[in-house]
This record gives C-alpha cells, structure tokens and sequence, in this order.
C-alpha cells in the first residue's frame, strides 16, 4: 500500500517563498475550503507535478512558477510503501528531479525520462490516467473514467488489476518475434546464397573436370601455331635484314653524289661566266678598230693576237665544259640510284618492324595461353580442394536450414504466446473475473447515494445502464448530477478493487468541488456518510468553497490570498 504522509510546495503557482506543507495521513477526513481563486486546488496541481511532471489542471509547465519570484519553483512529496520511505522533489529554474530512498538520493544518471519511467512503474505503479482515477476526482477539467476512450480505459483497469505486466510482456514478445522474423529473413537469404554458391561451386569443378584437358591441349596448340608463326616472321625479318645489309653496302658506293653535284655546279658557273667574259672580249675585239671610250685606233697586230688568243681560250673552255656536264650527268645518275636504294631500305625496315610488332603480339598470345595453362593445370590440381569447398558449403546450407526450422518453430511458439497475452486473451478472462465484482460495487455505491439503476461494464468497458424507467441508458443520457453519483462510484469501487491488488492501494483520495456543482443535498449527505463510514483505509480530502460543513469533517484547512500570495490560514 502506498501511503502519502506530506506534500509541500513554494513559488509554486500564486504560492510564495514560503513552503507550504500539509499532512497527508493525519486525519481520515479533511476539508479544504476558500473561496475562488485561494488557492484551494493547489495541491492537485502540486501532487500530480510531483509524481507525474505535470499539473492536474490544463496548466503549461512554463506557468506554474510563481509569477512574483519567478524562480526555485519547488514541489516534495514523501511516501512510504511497506518499511521504505520514499520521497520525490521535483524543481523549475533550476530544473531538479530527485528520488530519495530511505533518505538517499538514488542514481542521477540516467535520463529524466528514464527516471520518470522508473518511478511509474517500479514505485508507485501507476501513471498518470490511472492516479487520476483512483487518487484524484477533480472538477470541469477532469476527465471521468466514462469519458475515458477504450484504450484509456482498458489502462485504468490493467493498472488496478495488476495485469499491465502482460501488455510489457507482450511487447517485449512482439519485439522478439520481430527480432526472430528479421533473424528468419537474415536465414532465408543465406540460404539462397548458400543455394547459388553450392550450384556455381558444383558447375565449376564439373567444368574444371570436363573441359581442363581439353582446354590445355587447344590452347598448347594455339602456341605452337603462334610459335611456327613467329618463326616464319624472324625468317623474313633476318632475310630482309640482308637485304638492307647489302643495300647499304651499295649505298656507300654512291654516297656523295648531291655534294659532287653541289661543287659541280659552282664549276659549271664559274666556267659559265668565264666563258662570257672571253666571248664579250672576243666580240670587242672583232668589231672595233677605235676604242670607244679614248677614239684611238686599236694596233692591227693587238687585235689580233687578242682575238686569237679569245678564240683559243674558248675552245679550251668549251671544252672544258662538256667534259663538266659529262661529270654532272654522271653524279645525277649516282644520286637517283641512292635515292631509289633509300627508297628499298626503308620500305624493308618498315617491313622488318611491322613483323616485329606481329611477334610481339603472339609472344603476348603465347604469354597469355602459358598463363592459361598454368591456371587450368593447378585447378586440376587442386580439384580436391574445390571438392572440399562445396562440402563445407553444403554442410553451412544444411546447418542454416536447421536453424531457419528452429526459429520458424520458435516464430510459431511465440505467436501463440503473443496470442494468449493480447487483449483478448489472459487479460481479458482476467478481467471478466473481476467484472462481477466491479460491477457489484459499482451498483452498491450507486444505492448508498440513493440512486436506483443497474449500471454494468463489458469486457470492452462499455457501459449498459437500466432504471426502473428506462430499459436502456447511457452515461451521456443522465443530467450532470447523476453523472458526478456515477462518477463517484466509480471512483470508489476502483480504491476497492485497489485494496486487493496491493500496488495501487494507496491511502489518499482527493475531491475537488465534489459539493459545489452536481451533488443535491441529500447526494451531500450520502457522499460524506460514505467517505466517513464505507471507504477504508483512506485519508479523504475534499476541496470546495461552500460553507457550513466544517463540523462534518476531522479536520478543515483554510486558505486564503493575501497581497497575490496564497497561504494557509493559521
């Protein structure tokens, strides 16, 4: 059983820097009274921000820091559950999240989510719908187990039962079926990989086996034919290696010629002009007796000694002359059989390395079908070990096929598990076990506060309501009244059933505005007989702003504003 012993809080809401703190466990009944804006339905708001970081009311976190001081926003509630004592603080600026343990902080280490988790469902044992169904009825922004969705509803009762456990463990299975069907997916692809790696290993040594010798010889005779080939190209290239010897040999016979023809010609030219110039003498000479430039008569005998010594000199040029052309003529014919020799050598040297490049290429031919050969040859060699490779590929594939048996086995075991832990399954006959009960104390509390209907939940928590009147009801269909009767019964018959499911037994119950709005006077009268006489082990505190009822509880705390600050009365 959780026992809620002291709560206080500061800068909290209109609250100031002073605590203020109240006594959880001290009477069974407490009123709490003052009037709108007191700051009465402070310790809703504190409570549920302590345990659950979040207020009761539609509050922003932002917002529940006292406007006025506006930091050490701060909020400690402390509780026991059997001998350990428990305490939970909870800051705003500077933000604090603290679990105190039989007076020792525990581990600060984890995340504030993860705490917070922790807390939930390791202490306390309850979130925050269910603590607002079996702690807390609050007024208009509360929301009734009856405006509860399905969903929402199903967590309220798997809270108060005990049975939330299932839906953990449902999950952790769907996470590992997930896993195992992932795991599954991992083995079938394996599998196909070991299927295609056992075929291709298979058609590789049948390969190898059948096609290896005969690869060997093809290929041995492939070299050969290449061998014979270049040996034909080496024969022609050393034939015309000959050929290019003995042309050069000749070429040097006639190397020389174009510079014989080069001095010949500046020969030629010089004969050339000489013989002009002893021409144009000769010319002077016969046909002028008077030089033309002084008018005196040439000697007989002068001009003619000089005419015939030009005669005589160009007879001797002349020639001179046609033995020179004979000589040019002879250096032509030398030079253009060097050319047309050049011609034939270079023609054979192309020749000679266009073969050389072709023995090249069957050389790299040869090279390849050796490296060829020598491949086939070790694979035949070590056809054994490729043996030995497809035997471990089919033992891999057979154990991989076990394995995928194993967990397909195991997918099947644990859908059936998954199954029974479903909503439908174990909870579900869990809680039709415990609907009669509900449903019983339900109704039961419904008399105690003088209202005559049968109202009964379904396994889908769906309500059917009959009256005396009526056949067929629905919450929605009652006035606002009726509702708060039925909502209280509920309330009531869950701090019931809390009773004998230990972990969200708790002491505490809080009402806010339970008389201010729904409840007539005789419903008054009936609700606090109730929570004087019927409910059981509870400290009961009741929020409202109406007057006249202080001797009808324990105790009465009063609060009040005083300059923006709200504070207990003293």
């Amino acid at each position: 059983m959780i026992v809620f012993q002291n709560i206080r809080w500061k800068n909290f809401l209109s609250t100031g820097n002073q605590y203020t703190e109240i006594n959880l466990d001290k009477d069974s009944t407490t009123l709490i009274v003052g009037t709108n804006g007191a700051g009465k339905s402070t310790v809703l708001d504190a409570l549920t921000f302590s345990l659950f970081n979040k207020p009761f009311r539609k509050i922003s976190k932002g917002q529940l820091i006292n406007t006025v001081n506006e930091k050490d926003c701060r909020v400690e509630v402390e509780f026991t559950i059997a001998e350990t004592e428990w305490k939970v603080v909870r800051a705003i600026k500077p933000n604090l999240f603290e679990i105190h343990r039989n007076g020792i902080c525990m581990d600060q280490f984890a995340s504030a989510n993860d705490q917070q988790k922790w807390l939930e469902q390791n202490v306390i044992k309850m979130n925050y719908k269910s603590f607002t169904q079996i702690v807390i009825l609050g007024s208009s922004n509360f929301v009734p187990f009856m405006q509860l969705s399905a969903t929402n509803r199903r967590e309220v009762i798997e809270d108060l039962l005990d049975i939330k456990i299932f839906s953990s463990m449902n999950n952790l299975l769907k996470d590992r079926i997930r896993g195992i069907k992932e795991e599954v997916r991992t083995l079938d692809l394996k599998k196909e990989s070991l299927n295609d790696k056992v075929k291709m290993q298979t058609e590789f040594i049948e390969q190898i086996e059948k096609r290896g010798n005969d690869d060997i010889k093809d290929k041995k005779k492939k070299s050969r034919e290449l061998g014979d080939e270049i040996c034909i190209l080496m024969l022609k290239n050393e034939h015309s290696n000959d050929q290019v010897y003995g042309l050069t040999k000749e070429q040097e016979k006639v190397t020389g010629a174009t510079e014989k023809l080069r001095k010949l010609g500046t020969i030629k030219g010089t004969l050339s002009n000489k013989v002009a110039t002893i021409t144009k003498k000769h010319k002077f000479f016969e046909e002028n007796t008077v030089c033309p430039t002084c008018k005196q008569e040439i000697e007989e005998l002068i001009r003619l000694n000089n005419i015939g010594d030009a005669q005589d000199k160009i007879k001797e040029l002349q020639s001179g002359y046609q033995e020179l052309e004979e000589a040019i003529k002879k250096e032509e014919e030398r030079e253009h059989h060097f050319v047309k020799l050049s011609k034939e050598v270079t023609s054979l040297t192309h020749g000679i390395s266009k073969n050389n490049t072709l023995i090249a290429g069957c050389q790299r031919q040869q090279q390849d079908l050796e490296s060829e050969i020598q491949t086939i040859t070790e694979q035949l060699a070590n056809r054994n070990t490729e043996h030995e490779k497809l035997e471990s590929f089919k033992e891999n594939l057979e154990e991989t096929y076990k394995k995928l048996s194993t967990q397909k086995d195991t997918i099947s075991y644990h859908d059936f598990s998954y199954s029974l832990l479903k909503d439908g399954g174990v909870k579900s006959k869990i809680i039709k076990k415990y609907l009669p009960l509900i449903n019983q104390q339900v109704n039961r509390y419904l008399q105690m506060m003088d209202f005559y209907i049968n109202f009964t939940l379904d396994e889908e928590f769906n309500e059917t309501v009959q009256s005396p009147i009526h056949d067929n009801f629905s919450y929605a269909s009652f006035s606002e009244g009726e509702k708060m009767r039925i909502d209280l019964a509920l309330l009531f018959t869950w701090r019931e059933v809390a009773r004998y499911k230990n972990s969200v037994n708790t002491n505490l119950l809080v009402m806010d505005e339970v008389f201010d709005s729904s409840l007539d006077g005789y419903g008054t009268e009936e609700f606090l007989k109730i929570i004087r006489f019927v409910v059981k082990d509870a400290n009961v505190f009741v929020i409202s702003h109406k007057t006249g009822m202080d001797d009808r509880f324990d105790s009465v705390l009063r609060y009040e504003k005083i300059k923006g600050f709200s504070r207990l009365a003293s």
